[in-house]
């Protein structure tokens, strides 16, 4: 099944990546983030529902100079601790960086937007953990309509996250290690789409579903090897 998945990521297909039982019990869509296409994004946001965001590598985004977000909010009066703060992960703090268009957007919501706005993160990425020029200031600004999600040094021996279970298996896959997210979200109920529903959602569109318990085991084989 991983390697299924692993697939399906260098093919640029969608998987459903679901994290752990006792983390946030949440099934996301994960596509690699340079061969999003604007139906990719319609997809999400009508079959998803959530916030549409994109993974990156800690080294890129320490090279692009990509702030946390609670690092930002912790210069406001009486803002609270960050670590600590979130209550499935007690341990860390959110991976949200900063919210970015493409200059060459318009409103920079629109499925084409985000799609330009997400293909050139992805590229930033790659020029920057390949030691080429970088210019994100040039290229975005921000606020904006794309997510920027910061992995964590060290990813799944420090945090075990969407954000770095996603950038594992882009490495795994040998794939720029930038990886566009979204929650699956239950228009019943209001909450997360249950596991079983999104494997069934997963069976009627033939994707490949995958845990992040399956992810750990394959990364600590991956990095042992």
């Amino acid at each position: 099944m991983m390697e299924e998945a692993l697939t399906a990521l260098r093919q640029g297909k969608f998987i459903l990546l679901y994290d752990f039982d006792d983390r946030e019990g949440e099934t996301d869509f994960a596509i690699r983030s340079d061969m999003v296409r604007p139906a990719d994004i319609a997809l999400m946001r009508k079959d998803g529902g959530g916030l549409i965001c994109t993974a990156i590598h800690p080294k890129a985004a320490a090279c692009l100079g990509l702030p946390f977000a609670s690092d930002m909010l912790s210069t406001c009066t009486n803002f609270a601790e960050a670590v600590g703060d979130i209550p499935y992960d007690r341990k860390n703090h959110s991976s949200f960086s900063l919210w970015v268009n493409h200059r060459n957007t318009f409103t920079g919501i629109t499925d084409n937007d985000r799609a330009l706005t997400i293909t050139a993160i992805a590229d930033e990425v790659k020029r920057s953990l390949n030691g080429g020029g970088c210019d994100f200031h040039g290229r975005f600004r921000s606020p904006g309509h794309v997510a920027i999600l910061r992995a964590a040094e060290g990813l799944l021996s420090l945090r075990r996250g969407q954000t770095e279970l996603s950038v594992a298996m882009a490495i795994m896959a040998g794939i720029t290690p930038a990886v566009t997210v979204c929650e699956m979200l239950d228009d019943q109920s209001g909450l997360a789409l249950s596991k079983e529903d999104a494997r069934d959602y997963a069976r009627k569109h033939q994707l490949v579903f995958i845990e992040g318990t399956d992810v750990i085991e394959a990364w600590e084989r991956f990095s042992s090897g």
